[in-house]
Order: C-alpha cells, then structure tokens, then sequence
C-alpha cells in the first residue's frame, strides 16, 4: 500500500523508542496486566494501531481503489477493529476511574459516607473490567498459538519415592482432578488406559479430553508434580515424618486431523486381560490392548473397551497422535523457545508444582505463586480454574512482552 502512495503508519519504534530492556522491566515488577499496559511503550503501540484503524477506515471510502487494494485494506481493517474498539472501551473505563476518584477525594463528610461506598463499589467494578480488557487486548495483540483449540490426550505417571504409596495415591488424586476440572469446563473425558496400584492408588492412566479450547487451558500443566505430606499408615505417620513424592503429566494437543502413516509391520500387537473395575468381563477376556511402534520404542496400551477391536482403533488414536507430538513438538519448540512457560510438551522432567499437605499449600513455581486450601484445587473447579488462569495471564504478558522485544530487535537490526 505505501508503493501506491497509501498511509502508513511508522514503526512502533520510530515513535517510541525503548529506553527500558522489558526483560528487566518484568523482573522488577510483579507480574500484572494492568501493570504492563501502563507502560509508556505499549501505550504507543495500542495508540498507533488505533490511529492506523481509523486511517484504514477512512481509506477505505476512496473510490479509486482498485479490488487487490479494497480487499487489502478490509482484511487490515477486520485485524485492527477489535484492537481498537478495546482500546477505545479501556480509556473510557480509566476516564471513569480516574473521574470517580478525583470525586472520592472531597467526599470525606459524614454526610457523604454513602455516597462514597457506591463511587468504591463503581471503581471496583471498573477496575475489574479494566482488567478483562487487558487482557483482551493481549490476547488480540499476540498471534494464536496452533493447537491451543485441540482436544488432548492426558497421561499421569506415578513417581517413585522412599517408604510407600504417596506417589501412586496422589496420582489417582491428580488424575480425578482432571477429570473433575473436565467436567467442570463442560468437556468430555474419556478415559483410554487405567493401572490401578494394589492400595487403592494409581501407577498410570491416560485420557482424551476434548471440548472448547482444551489445549489451551492444560498445556501448562505438563511436568513434574510434586507433593509433601504425612502418610497415613505407616511407622511415618505415627512419627509424623514428611515424606515427598512426584507424579509425572504429559499433554499432548491432538489436532483432529492427525495424518500419520504408520506400517503394520512396524507393531508389535499383544492383548492381555484388563486389571481394572469395569465389569464381568475384566480378568475372563484379553481385551486389553498393547502397541509397541519397534522405530521407536514408543508403547501405548487401551483396557477401557469390552471389545478388543475397539480397544485396538482407540490405541491406535493414540499411537498416531504422539508420533504425530514429535512433531507438534519441534514446531512449538521453534515457535515458543523464548515462553517460560512452555511445558507441557518440551519439559516433562521440570517440577512445576508443589502440593505441600502439612501447609495446605499449593505452590506454582513458574510464576512463584502461592494457593491455599489443597481440598478445593483438586477439587477441580473454580480454584482450580483461577489457577489455570493465572498461569495463562502470566503466559499472555510473556508473549506481549516477547513481541515487543522482536520489534525492538527488529528495529535495532534495520
């Protein structure tokens, strides 16, 4: 458009140049959406995106624009609408704030106390949607991650630790967690592979979640999940000795087409007797099913179904789908290498979380964030869910603050 004499707008730089590395600025400061977008440089940016909508906008009621010109111009326009009506909707909430407490401040009469609780409530209420708008406007700022729409398959592993069964019973916890916070989004889970522990734990279990924006919401909980907590039988609970175990996640996006060529004469196929409650037929059929990819090592097992066949196509789902993760993987790593938090599919070894049970203390170590009340997070509703958030509000300021950078870098380099 600039080559056909259109406006358009300067770099971001050109206009507000970096004087602070946002790197440190977000070491210094805690974490906040609110915070960021006070910050000079995405004050700009939001304004010259604003100003490049209206400008589009009015290009657009040119009559001699020929049709590549038209539909160029719609499609910027279509991208900048969003943006700007946020942005526009968010400086009136802050006009408000900012008119309320200037009233707040000659409001301090008794006879005004009344008055003053409503302007609080109001400013309350405003600062609230403040923040949905920043971070609705993060989100419409950072281009969408692929798979975050996909269903996933979710697997859990019980760890090993020293002096009983803590790992294999806070995996069963872990998994009916999901399975709780799945039913509680309003997705289906459906569970493909299930080894129960001899006392009433869990050494393995996967399932295939899907629903609205599943990935999206799971692929922080990938990793390495840590717990402290007395055991309840034992000479360790009569001694009241703290004892630590960890459980493994893996998740991993299962786009709904997943088209992977797989030879049959690379599997190994046994069948063997299911070990878990699921009616008459568990331990008199093998129904269960086992895959071995030989290339690969990788092994994949399915008890769930009364059929064997079915077992049989549900593993073979899932053999695909993580051949197909091999993949995902090395696109994420390239497209993601700088997020911290990526890793629910490039670091499963990395403890991510602690559930320490004699603090009631849950604690997420990417963000340094502390929760109380283990009982409602594994649960696996709204604190759950405010947790979850949390992290991706965390993760929405990383990629701002990572696209702000590759422009200073970018501009840096020209």
């Amino acid at each position: 458009l600039h080559s056909h004499g259109f406006w358009r707008p300067k770099p971001l730089l050109d206009t507000a140049r970096f004087t602070l590395s946002f790197n440190s600025w977000h070491r210094k400061n805690h974490q906040d959406s609110q915070a960021l977008w006070k910050h000079e440089v995405v004050q700009k940016y939001l304004e010259s995106l604003s100003k490049e909508y209206q400008q589009v906008s009015h290009q657009l009621s040119a009559h001699s624009l020929n049709d590549f010109e038209q539909r160029t111009l719609r499609r910027r326009c279509a991208n900048l609408s969003p943006i700007a009506a946020a942005f526009q909707e968010f400086k009136e909430a802050e006009r408000e704030v900012q008119e309320l407490e200037a009233m707040c401040t000659e409001l301090d009469s008794r006879d005004e106390k009344q008055l003053l609780e409503l302007a609080l409530e109001e400013k309350e209420s405003l600062d609230k949607k403040m923040n949905m708008l920043c971070r609705k406007l993060f989100q419409l700022l950072v281009p969408k991650e692929k798979y975050d729409r996909s269903p996933v398959i979710l697997e859990v592993t019980a760890g090993r630790t020293t002096g009983g069964d803590i790992c294999q019973q806070f995996t069963k916890e872990m998994f009916d967690m999901y399975q709780s916070y799945a039913d509680y989004k309003r997705w289906t889970f459906d569970i493909v592979n299930y080894t129960p522990a001899e006392i009433g734990g869990l050494h393995h279990a996967a399932a295939h979640i899907s629903g609205e924006n599943v990935y999206r919401h799971l692929k922080y909980e990938g990793g390495t999940h840590r717990v402290q907590r007395i055991p309840e039988t034992g000479m360790s609970s009569r001694m009241q000795r703290i004892h630590t175990g960890t459980m493994s996640v893996i998740v991993l996006p299962q786009p709904e087409e997943v088209d992977v060529k797989v030879d049959p004469k690379d599997l190994r196929i046994d069948t063997f007797r299911a070990k878990g409650a699921g009616g008459q037929h568990v331990n008199k059929t093998d129904s269960a099913v086992r895959i071995v990819h030989l290339p690969t090592g990788l092994a994949v097992e399915c008890q769930q179904e009364r059929s064997q066949q079915l077992n049989k196509e549900i593993a073979l789902r899932t053999l695909r789908a993580k051949l197909y993760q091999q993949v995902v993987e090395k696109q994420l790593s390239q497209e993601q290498s700088a997020r911290k938090l990526q890793l629910g599919t490039r670091a499963q070894s990395e403890r991510i979380r602690t559930y320490n049970f004699t603090q009631d203390r849950v604690t997420d170590h990417r963000i340094s964030y502390d929760a109380r009340n283990i009982k409602e997070i594994l649960s696996g509703k709204e604190a759950l869910d405010k947790l979850i958030n949390r992290l991706l509000e965390f993760a929405e300021i990383e990629a701002v603050t990572q696209y702000l950078e590759n422009l200073q870098a970018l501009e840096g380099g020209g």
